[in-house]
């Protein structure tokens, strides 16, 4: 039920609309005052009046909802408490009859583009890899669940004068044996080598050119090499989207392009847009404050531009999208200004629905910065698997009893490290610590999942089943406690579309969070099982509730719940 909305209706404001009463509305930071608010002061200015007396003036002209039990008019404040036991019922069965799983909302018929990962060929899967593979899979579950159709793109880095370089190292010391066994480890360990041999020996530059300009030609001996370099790739990384949950609709890379940016070209031509500079070929956007977006190099070579034009036109032609999301960098803040200016100078109306959803950047404590070229990379398969080992080791000492210890440890490992990169604002810069991550206490997926685990075995010790006819004595469940665990449930369809429309996963986290906080509290203070059995009945409900509803908010952050911890 939403009761924001039965609110906002129930008020008048000449001048306001309901939409704006309606988003107005927040929950106090104080129990006391309510479940639910209405801060004044933004209405001053249009009304001409303190706060206190529009507070005043609204409250004397309200015709309570049934639903609402009282109004209270505080320091500028409109304050609403609700019918506690109203709200336990109509709260705690909306979310039992959703089930153990929530289904998804009916389709909506609206598409989202999600463009994230974008891992590179020949390249390792690193920790840099990890928040734009984490923030994007989430944001994909997110917007399925909305009724969304999500598609997944993996813009695979699998173009470039570095897949020639790539060639002349495997040709001069590459060996297959090595390259069989260690996969991307052996192809890395290629390309650090010609960078260092290529500051000795310049001219492999040029030989690393050579061998590209094959690919580009079609060569087929050189094509075979570098497509068997792809298949090698795509293997090793699919390992990890396998651990991580996430999966792809769409790998169509930088390649992919390669015969779609001549007419992005001549349209650029044809609108007069493409102006020469020192001999290559710019769009100019003086206009909007930014320096020229680069088309076309003097030597007529396409840029990262160019494919991101040409990518953007297929996705609109071939999906129709809403919105085209680009979870990548803040770094590419500029990049992706000028395409989706150059967009709209094209005179597509559909730029302003192209977004870029940036992040910070994500290092290990005392990590060196990443580097291909140097060699300073820290794997993610190699994170996940030591977060695993360390879990392993913490659930061995918690519960040596417990079976399945292996699982468990996956899921607990995997998604320390995944809650690690979701649960503050994407843009700020992560700084990975096993320790942290792994804490059984405090803002963390364990905690979370311990949390769950906890309810489940409250559940499977009371022999609860969920019966809708059953009648439950919903007066028991009004005390302060209750009541937060209650009005917490009813927000997490409110939370997952705000979370939805900022592109954060880390609101579904920090909700999650105070949910178990909640519950928590709630489990210390009231005991589930006694001997009152309308108490249990009613208390295993609202247990029952907490233990989907954080079993699903984790899906869509890509972690699983286990059962027992």
């Amino acid at each position: 039920m939403d009761y924001k909305k039965i609110i906002a209706e129930s008020i008048k404001i000449d001048g306001v609309s309901k939409e704006e009463i309606y988003a107005s509305i927040s929950v106090p930071p104080r129990r006391e005052n309510g479940e639910f608010c209405l801060p004044c002061f933004k209405f001053s200015k249009i009304l001409r009046m303190s706060p206190a007396a529009i507070a005043d003036k609204l409250k004397s002209e309200l015709v309570l909802p049934p639903e609402v039990q009282s109004v209270e008019s505080v320091a500028g404040y409109l304050n609403f408490k609700l019918d506690r036991a109203a709200l336990a019922e109509n709260g705690l069965r909306a979310v039992a009859e959703k089930g153990d799983v929530f289904n998804k909302k009916p389709s909506n018929g609206k598409t989202v583009c999600l463009d994230y990962s974008s891992v590179n060929i020949a390249k390792p899967f690193h920790i840099g890899h990890l928040l734009t593979t984490a923030i994007g899979g989430s944001l994909y579950r997110i917007f399925d669940y909305l009724g969304y159709n999500a598609v997944g793109i993996n813009h695979l880095g699998d173009w470039g004068t570095q897949f020639g370089k790539l060639v002349s190292a495997y040709k001069r010391w590459g060996n297959d044996a090595d390259i069989e066994k260690c996969g991307v480890t052996a192809l890395m360990e290629l390309y650090v080598k010609f960078h260092a041999e290529a500051e000795k020996e310049p001219s492999l530059e040029e030989e690393g050119r050579h061998y590209f300009k094959l690919i580009e030609d079609g060569d087929k001996e050189t094509v075979r090499i570098f497509d068997r370099f792809k298949e090698l790739t795509l293997k090793e990384v699919q390992k990890i989207y396998d651990r991580l949950g996430i999966t792809f609709d769409s790998y169509a890379g930088e390649s992919f392009y390669n015969d779609k940016m001549e007419p992005v070209i001549k349209e650029l031509e044809a609108k007069g847009l493409l102006t020469e500079s020192e001999g290559a070929k710019v769009v100019d956007l003086s206009d909007s404050g930014m320096p020229p977006c680069l088309i076309l190099k003097k030597d007529g070579a396409t840029l990262y531009a160019t494919r991101d034009l040409a990518a953007a036109q297929y996705r609109h032609d071939t999906y129709n999208f809403y919105k085209c999301l680009y979870v990548v960098a803040y770094q590419q803040n500029l990049h992706f200004k000028q395409v989706f200016k150059v967009l709209e100078k094209m005179g597509k109306t559909w730029a302003a629905d192209c977004v870029h959803v940036p992040f910070g950047m994500v290092s290990l404590e005392g990590g060196e910065a990443l580097s291909t070229r140097k060699g300073n990379v820290v794997f993610l398969k190699d994170v996940l698997s030591t977060a695993v080992e360390k879990a392993e080791k913490i659930i061995r000492e918690k519960n040596p009893e417990l079976i399945d210890k292996a699982a468990v440890a996956e899921m607990v490992g995997v998604g320390a490290i995944v809650f690690s990169a979701l649960s503050t604002s994407r843009i700020k810069d992560m700084v990975f610590s096993y320790d942290k991550a792994l804490s059984f206490e405090g803002e963390t997926a364990p905690y979370l999942q311990y949390t769950h685990a906890r309810c489940s075995s409250i559940l499977s010790k009371g022999g609860y089943k969920y019966v809708s006819s059953r009648k439950i004595s919903w007066d028991l469940l009004t005390d302060d406690e209750s009541t937060d665990v209650v009005t917490l449930l009813n927000r997490y369809d409110d939370v997952v579309c705000e979370a939805a429309e900022k592109y954060e996963p880390c609101l579904i986290a920090r909700y999650l969070l105070d949910l178990a906080q909640s519950f928590n509290r709630f489990y210390i203070e009231h005991r589930v099982i006694t001997e009152d059995k309308a108490a249990t009945d009613a208390r295993l409900l609202l247990t029952a509730c907490v233990k989907s509803t954080l079993k699903n908010g984790l899906s869509l952050l890509l972690i699983n719940a286990p059962e027992k911890m």
